[in-house]
């Protein structure tokens, strides 16, 4: 993991996040720390994501959610060299 993030106040975000208990609480806590185009980049990466897990061409996501090639190619390298991060959230919502 990127030790340049991992602060204080990350730690105290990250509680933050975790005490949240369904989607409604979510929506309230992201909608008054977020802008609308952050949560919507955040959740476009997301889908990007899900995308590239289900072996869809650059073209068909770029399509789909609009995402830029770049978004794209950044994505898949966190999906092949990162932190496993996005496969451990998929591992689990695939289990739900």
């Amino acid at each position: 993991m990127n030790k340049k993030i991992r602060t204080n106040a990350v730690d105290h975000l990250f509680e933050a996040v975790l005490c949240l208990k369904d989607k409604e609480e979510c929506y309230s806590f992201f909608e008054d720390l977020c802008t609308v185009n952050e949560i919507l980049s955040l959740s476009q990466r997301f889908e990007v994501a899900s995308m590239l897990r289900g072996h869809r061409t650059y073209l068909e996501i770029a399509e789909k959610t609009g995402a830029s090639t770049a978004t794209i190619s950044r994505v898949n390298r966190s999906l092949n060299y990162g932190n496993d991060g996005y496969e451990m959230v998929f591992g689990r919502m695939d289990k739900e």
